[in-house]
């Protein structure tokens, strides 16, 4: 992150006073502030129709830092920056004349540049945008941040980008997706084109399967009734794991800019292979999870939860295969899981490379012979490891192989320099007007149409989900799916 570069503008956070602001949003911008990257005059400015004063707010923020932002980085210093720069405006969403408060305010003045972050229902994106422009606040250098979910299929998706950009240009609609902005991710970039090794190796000829992984070990968290509404597909794999899935297998972009990556990825949307009718049968095992035990305490299942209805097909387990048509990855089969309630909390990549063609070892040495594995984990820890087969140490008969990991710590490598959240990269890359790790529109479209081809296959059946136990790994037939290819998931 580069301090040359820093710009004051402004920050103004839709449901300023909700979970999301306190919890990821606004402990973000206080890491930033911290390290040196927002300029001296940039302002926070809260917003949400409680009728509270700018005293009041920041009460209100200092309570969530408090809570959120480790005691030993959260300073007095910086917390005496921080306060400075909290403003708050009470505003309804869907009441166009209290949009004036914030030209009251300042905002907008001169030309320092905007960034509205829309944390709140995406109901309300298309009339808090046009609000905006009724105002005089969508000018080129104002910006809109969109959280998911953008809609709930391709329609609804459609309409809401619509609404949007009837009043903000696609260059100042940013669609954010955190996952992009954890470090690991951003290396994978790093690993596949800062580096001769891999990119070469990076095909079919020499990657056997990929597998992406998001366990969780929660539940709906008091939250059925909205998640009912979404479930794994939309919630997670719609938006999260192929976004992953884009940056493992996308083509090299010409250069390291917005366009040129997203213009790559968009090519592996459109080259995946439809999943729809009979055959989402034999690629998708959905589930929902039962009463069980995890980190070694009992929990409820799904229809125990407050305000659940017995007769919900909605899926909070998703596994899938999915294929890439094209010269790169003909023939390799990219696994996708994600659920709930799950025996661990971890979010990986695996690439499984092929065996050797001809093992020259002995018979003892070939039944311990492993494929190169090369592994990114995202959470809980962020960690590069490459497993590669190696001679046991000793003068013994004989060459005994056995895999050993090259592990890359990001911590240990960096000499324990904290390694930032990922909504702190992405709301520094916002106000410095980077699109390149945000969702361009038709990107949006391309992974909906897919999912709807899905989500329309499982509407045909009658099929519910599997059952599985809180603490398992998922349904009986998500362990089948890649067995049926003859492979296994990587930790099994």
């Amino acid at each position: 992150m580069n301090k040359s570069s820093l710009k004051a503008c402004d920050v103004v956070i839709f449901g300023g006073g909700g979970d999301l602001a306190m919890r990821k949003l606004l402990p973000a911008l206080y890491h930033l502030d911290m390290d040196g990257l927002l300029a001296p005059t940039t302002r926070i400015i809260g917003a949400s129709r409680r009728d509270i004063s700018d005293e009041e707010y920041q009460i209100k923020v200092r309570s969530a830092l408090d809570e959120f932002v480790p005691s030993s980085i959260n300073d007095e210093e910086t917390w005496s920056r921080f306060k400075e720069r909290l403003n708050y405006v009470s505003v309804d969403a869907q009441e166009s004349s209290d949009f004036a408060r914030f030209n009251d305010k300042g905002v907008g003045d001169s030309d320092r540049d905007v960034v509205f972050y829309l944390a709140t229902s995406p109901d309300l994106f298309g009339s808090i945008c046009s609000s905006l422009a009724t105002h005089g606040l969508n000018q080129e250098r104002m910006r809109v941040v969109l959280e998911k979910p953008l809609g709930r299929d391709l329609i609804s998706s459609r309409a809401i980008n619509t609404e949007v950009m009837q009043n903000f240009s696609e260059p100042q609609v940013f669609r954010i997706d955190h996952y992009l902005g954890k470090e690991t991710v951003q290396n994978l970039l790093a690993i596949r084109f800062g580096n001769t090794l891999f990119e070469p190796l990076w095909d079919s000829a020499h990657i056997d399967n990929i597998q992406i992984t998001v366990s969780e070990t929660v539940g709906v968290e008091g939250r059925w009734g909205y998640y009912d509404k979404a479930g794994a597909l939309r919630d997670m794999v719609q938006n999260h794991l192929i976004q992953l899935l884009c940056l493992v297998a996308m083509e090299p972009p010409s250069r390291m800019d917005s366009d040129s990556v997203r213009d790559e990825k968009i090519k592996v949307l459109k080259a995946l292979r439809p999943i729809s009718g009979a055959n989402a049968y034999n690629k998708t095992v959905r589930g929902q999870y039962a009463k069980g035990v995890v980190n070694g305490k009992s929990v409820q299942g799904y229809f125990d939860e407050d305000g659940s209805v017995p007769e919900s097909r909605t899926e909070t387990f998703v596994a899938l295969r999915a294929d890439i048509d094209n010269w790169r990855w003909a023939g390799v089969p990219f696994y996708l899981r994600t659920g709930k309630r799950l025996g661990q909390r971890y979010s990986e990549i695996v690439i499984q490379y092929k065996a050797v063609p001809h093992s020259i070892f002995s018979d003892e040495s070939n039944r311990q012979l492993q494929r190169n594995q090369l592994i990114i984990r995202l959470q809980p820890e962020e960690k590069i490891s490459l497993t590669v087969m190696n001679k046991v140490p000793g003068a013994s008969e004989g060459m005994n192989l056995q895999p050993v990991d090259l592990n890359l710590s990001l911590t240990e490598a960096f000499n324990n320099k904290r390694s930032p959240e990922a909504y702190e990269r992405l709301l520094l890359d916002v106000m410095r007007n980077d699109a390149t790790l945000f969702m361009r529109y038709d990107e949006v479209e391309a992974a909906w149409k897919w999912v709807d081809g899905i989500m329309e296959a499982w509407r045909q059946t009658s099929e519910r989900p599997k059952e599985y136990a809180s603490g398992s790994w998922g349904p009986a037939a998500s362990m089948a799916l890649p067995i049926k290819d003859g492979r296994n998931w990587h930790d099994y």
